[in-house]
């Protein structure tokens, strides 16, 4: 089996690493030009972004081939998922992907312009992660064939997010450094797509953010200042450790 991941926080990552299999980021494979395999089992493990499929995953899935008879898919979400399993299925129509398998879970959100990481961080219990996820890779474990089903309103919620968020510029220009940063590159390594650098001593927020986020929660001095944060908690899955991220973006 074969387990792809997107992750920034760590989340997605532990969702993979309990499902198991070869474990594979999204974007090293993007990155390494590496876009065929087969397996008996292939999985994709990826959060919502804006109730919908992130475009990175999307960029992965156009230019990819999988060979299997079983595909499943685990959408994590911190609020609602909206009509993002829909969303991927269309995409798989797009590309020749069929899924036999699509469910998601609620994680710690990790959006600092619209949630309290401190609430996030404190209502993580009551999310029944394990519990979830468990029920989850049972269901893989024996092949089950299930899509989420989606509602019409969700649908729609997902067209319209959509669109609005097409038209909100990265968050690149929104990140500011304080003076207390000691130039250690942790943001540079853990981005997904190299849109940081360290000119001169501080780092430097490019133009094609993903707004993944995984600078500014993954900072050990914790001196990424995002405008208009709700807070100056971050947050990285409890399971994952530092490190984890840095290898599976760098």
């Amino acid at each position: 089996m074969k387990t792809f991941y997107f992750t920034a926080t760590g989340n997605n990552l532990y969702i993979a690493k309990q499902i198991g299999g070869e474990l594979y980021s999204i974007p090293k494979m993007i990155k390494s030009k590496n876009f065929h395999f087969s397996d008996e089992k292939i999985g994709l493990v990826f959060p919502v972004y804006a109730l919908s499929v992130p475009p990175i995953v999307e960029i992965f899935l156009q230019k990819t081939k999988l060979e299997s008879d079983y595909i499943f898919a685990i959408l994590s979400y911190g609020n609602i998922a909206g009509g993002a399993v829909s969303h991927l299925v269309n995409i798989g129509h797009r590309y020749s992907i069929e899924f036999s398998f699509i469910d998601t879970i609620l994680m710690v959100d990790n959006y600092l312009p619209i949630y309290y990481m401190e609430k996030q961080i404190t209502d993580e219990p009551n999310k029944k992660i394990d519990e979830n996820l468990e029920c989850i890779i049972s269901d893989i474990n024996r092949n089950k064939k299930y899509i989420q089903p989606v509602s019409g309103i969700d649908k729609l919620k997902t067209k319209i997010i959509s669109k609005v968020w097409s038209k909100i510029p990265t968050l690149s220009k929104k990140f500011s450094v304080e003076d207390n940063c000691n130039y250690c590159s942790t943001c540079v390594k853990v981005c997904p797509v190299n849109n940081v650098r360290l000119k001169g001593e501080k780092p430097k927020f490019l133009d094609y953010c993903i707004n993944c986020l995984a600078c500014t929660h993954a900072c050990p001095q914790n001196v990424i200042r995002l405008r208009n944060e709700k807070s100056k908690e971050r947050f990285r899955n409890q399971h994952i450790e530092l490190k984890e991220i840095i290898e599976s973006n760098e």
